[in-house]
């Protein structure tokens, strides 16, 4: 085959090479009854046997990769395949008409708010269980056989990627990703870049020619992607892999260092997280702590809220991992470009402006609650802070902290070890950066989501490709409001980082050391890079 090449916009330099995976979203079969009970009974008992065999192949396989304890959760749903209360049901609602698929899935809800309704924690935490065995059912009976992914590393192509898709993929064995859609501050961008691996948005290539090629290659310096590239453009490329490898073995003399200015400014460099896998990435790219762990990737990809304890466990992993080292937890920021349809959240004109972040969690305590439980658990076994998204009140700060003060005192009287946990605001709508100096007084820190921020000051859409050219990062109206973002920090005695994007950008980084920023956060392959360029420089 000829080759081809075509131009991305690139999100993480590098170069990588090898097969091409496309994914194309499940097209779903909307299930309609037989008519006849007998033949949906036996459809549904097919089904049964299938999702037993599916449920068994992936025990095995959890056992020998996460261990008999992680395998267990597989051997409930296996035992729940049996559960009467649920077969039952199923059979009562086909033999009243309904179709296998609607049976199971209508069956397995009920039976999940049963137990989720229930005194015991250990109950409650089934109903996500016999959730999830319903929805595996009713996949097979609609012949949704879900994306199936060759075994050992690829190239991933898709149209685009959502939050909840990307948090679903084997992240250890994707080499690249290359989406037709998508900008430079999507999740796939940042989950791109926190996984070091080079990769495109915005891209012109075919998904059809892709799904047929033998070799992809991209160059993420460039932002150029290859269907099949002769042998001159592979050895051209090949030495671009290792110059860049190179250079990264370089990086090591800063590994361990201190991130001091020659000028004896101090500065904390951390890493942007999504869950507790990306703590390892962080310790890998000898980060100084998390600067952002967004929780919101523990709630997404699922099918029902995450259980205080499952949140619980989440938190404490990354703070064991972390030891000493601070971790800071934004609380949940679904909304906007990330939903989930189990909180039943309505469709929104303006997502964006709209049910997000705080507004969600001061609105939703049966939401917000669990996991301020979690994190103050949690905060026994390492240094965790706390910060809130889409700050643009001091009464939204004051009521946090009041839920906050509330549900530690409960804990303790429960019996639970708290620490102390520093409550922050993340600085991302413009009412925030404007109030910083009140703000300051009733907040331990401040971290700027740059992303957001520049979203909402100068009014475009961060996700429509479209405006590219308007979203400028380095418009002086965004500086101003950093520069006294920073002010109001240290004018009250209290610190303040970036954690947006651009806590990564080089051209930006001496200016956000000399406006007062004194931790800058970023996906953890960028920390050595950054720590040579603070360690060298005069501000």
């Amino acid at each position: 085959m000829d080759m081809k090449q075509g131009i991305g916009l690139p999100v993480f330099p590098g170069v990588s090479i090898g097969p091409a995976v496309v994914y194309r979203k499940t097209e779903r079969v909307m299930p309609v009854s037989s008519g006849d009970p007998a033949l949906e009974q036996a459809k549904f008992e097919a089904a049964v046997e299938t999702a037993r065999q599916q449920l068994t192949e992936l025990y095995e396989k959890a056992k020998v990769e996460l261990g008999e304890e992680k395998a267990a959760i597989v051997e409930v749903q296996m035992l729940m395949l049996d559960d009467l209360d649920y077969l039952e049901g199923v059979a009562a609602a086909i033999a009243d008409g309904a179709a296998a698929a609607i049976a199971a899935l209508d069956t397995g809800e009920e039976c999940a708010q049963f137990f989720a309704s229930m005194d015991d924690e250990y109950m409650n935490a089934r109903s996500a269980d016999i959730r999830d065995m319903s929805h595996r059912i009713y996949d097979i009976l609609c012949g949704n056989t879900g994306f199936q992914l060759p075994e050992g590393s690829f190239l991933l192509v898709a149209e685009d990627l959502a939050p909840s898709e990307t948090i679903q993929l084997p992240r250890e064995r994707i080499l690249a990703f290359v989406t037709r859609q998508g900008s430079s501050s999507s999740h796939t961008a940042i989950l791109a870049r926190t996984l070091n691996i080079p990769s495109l948005v915005q891209s012109s290539i075919v998904l059809e020619d892709a799904e047929s090629c033998e070799v992809l290659a991209v160059d993420g310096f460039t932002g150029t992607w290859y269907i099949d590239p002769d042998e001159e453009t592979l050895q051209m490329l090949r030495a671009k892999q290792a110059e860049a490898a190179e250079a990264r073995n370089a990086l090591e003399a800063y590994r361990g260092k201190e991130s001091v200015t020659k000028s004896g400014k101090k500065v904390l460099l951390c890493a942007n997280i999504g869950c507790p896998e990306d703590a390892e990435a962080a310790i890998a790219g000898d980060a100084e702590g998390v600067g952002l762990m967004r929780s919101e990737f523990l709630y997404l990809g699922r099918d029902s809220l995450p259980t205080e304890e499952e949140l619980f466990e989440a938190y404490k992993k990354v703070a064991e991992i972390m030891g000493d080292r601070p971790v800071v937890i934004r609380t949940l920021d679904i909304g906007a470009d990330k939903q989930v349809s189990y909180m039943g959240l309505e469709a929104e004109e303006n997502p964006a402006l709209g049910l997000r972040g705080l507004r969600i969690c001061l609105t939703r305590e049966e939401i917000f609650r669990p996991q301020l439980r979690a994190i103050y658990r949690a905060s026994a076994y390492g240094n965790l802070c706390v910060m809130f998204p889409m700050v643009a009140s001091v009464w939204e700060l004051k009521a946090s902290k009041a839920l906050c003060a509330k549900i530690r005192k409960e804990l303790e009287d429960e019996g639970y070890p708290t620490k102390e946990v520093p409550i922050g605001v993340m600085v991302e709508t413009p009412a925030a950066a404007v109030l910083a100096q009140d703000l300051a007084k009733e907040a331990a820190f401040f971290s700027v989501g740059t992303n957001d921020l520049t979203q909402y000051t100068l009014a475009v859409d961060r996700q429509n490709a479209k405006l590219g050219q308007f979203y400028d990062p380095y418009h002086p109206a965004l500086l101003a409001l950093m520069a006294h973002i920073a002010k109001a920090a240290n004018d009250n005695g209290i610190w303040a980082g970036i954690c947006g994007e651009l806590g990564a950008d080089p051209k930006m980084q001496e200016k956000f050391i000399e406006m007062g920023y004194t931790e800058l956060s970023m996906a953890p392959g960028r920390i050595l890079e950054t720590r040579k360029l603070v360690c060298n420089s005069e501000v």
